[in-house]
């Protein structure tokens, strides 16, 4: 549905489309339900970061670890995110997110998303 453009990309191993109340909408993969969790959880403390900074809402969250890479992109209160096996090259997705995130219907939008 939603995340089928992303599920056939090389690399993608999970996929989440996470909405306000930090539940899963959509997810994609064995670790797609733990992947919106986290990303949940990371918006927040992002969040909180940059309004301590006066830096303004988060937009795009990227981050490699031993295994994965993830990235991720939000709009008003939801956020999309994909984790990919280390080392794929992450440009598509992060096209591929951005694309969906703006074609995304019915989703409320703040100023300037």
């Amino acid at each position: 549905m939603i995340l089928d453009s992303l599920r056939t990309l090389p690399g993608v191993v999970a996929a989440a489309l996470v909405g306000p109340d930090g539940l899963t909408i959509e997810g994609h993969g064995d670790g797609g339900d733990a992947l919106a969790a986290e990303l949940s959880a990371l918006r927040v403390g992002m969040d909180r970061t940059c309004r301590r900074l006066g830096a303004g809402e988060v937009t795009r969250i990227a981050f490699t670890s031993e295994r994965i890479e993830v990235v991720a992109v939000t709009i008003a209160d939801f956020i999309l995110g994909a984790a990919m096996t280390r080392g794929t090259d992450t440009r598509t997705a992060q096209q591929t997110l951005a694309r969906i995130v703006l074609e995304l219907p019915n989703l409320p939008r703040t100023e300037g998303a």
